[in-house]
């Protein structure tokens, strides 16, 4: 084989490579409208600072369609949500379920890789359940950047989410905590903001593909 065969020959791998590459992935298939959704996590999943009822798990139902089960506890952490997780999946059959835990993780000065370990360990065992796994990224307490509107995730939440293959919903909570109309202290959403939250998240599991 001359020069030029090889020089076309690579050519062509490194053409499918490329092709290989740029393949996006399969859209997932939309969940059923009457889906069993576990929504797990802590008092901004609780709705805390909102009138019974209007917490953004009760709204999203009402958006969607879906049935959600709010499983937020008040004060949970990233070990306490992990503890609760195989009872409530033994209990129920999920179609998808929302992981939005890790914020009291760092509030009480948890080492960021405990809390990273654990919001990894929820997301394999909510996977082992079903593929339909979301994770809602938390907000790092930083109270100036509260103050002028500019929260922002903590970043080890995109690191488990694509090690886990899970779905990343990004920036919901910072937007709503960043902004004191939509808060009803300094960490917790008002009925407003609750459902700012639920919108979002009904917008973006909506682009992917969920509904």
């Amino acid at each position: 084989m001359n020069r030029r065969h090889l020089l076309m020959l690579a050519g062509l791998q490194s053409a499918l490579i490329l092709m290989a590459c740029g393949k996006r992935k399969a859209a997932v298939a939309a969940l059923k409208s009457d889906a069993r959704v576990l929504a797990l996590g802590d008092s901004l999943t609780v709705g805390y600072g909102a009138a019974p009822g209007q917490a953004w798990p009760a709204l999203l139902a009402q958006l969607t369609g879906w049935r959600i089960d709010n499983e937020g506890v008040n004060g949970d952490t990233s070990a306490g949500a992990l503890k609760r997780l195989e009872a409530l999946l033994a209990a129920g059959s999920y179609d998808a379920v929302l992981v939005g835990i890790g914020g009291n993780d760092m509030l009480r000065g948890v080492s960021q890789q405990a809390t990273k370990d654990n919001v990894a360990a929820i997301v394999r065992q909510a996977l082992g359940h079903t593929p339909y796994v979301a994770v809602i990224a938390t907000p790092a307490p930083e109270p100036l950047r509260a103050t002028v509107g500019a929260l922002s995730d903590a970043g080890f939440y995109e690191e488990v989410a694509a090690a886990e293959k899970a779905l990343l919903i990004p920036d919901v909570y910072s937007a709503v905590l960043s902004d004191a109309a939509l808060r009803s202290d300094r960490i917790h959403a008002n009925a407003q903001g609750y459902a700012v939250v639920a919108q979002q998240l009904a917008d973006k599991l909506k682009a992917a593909g969920w509904r």
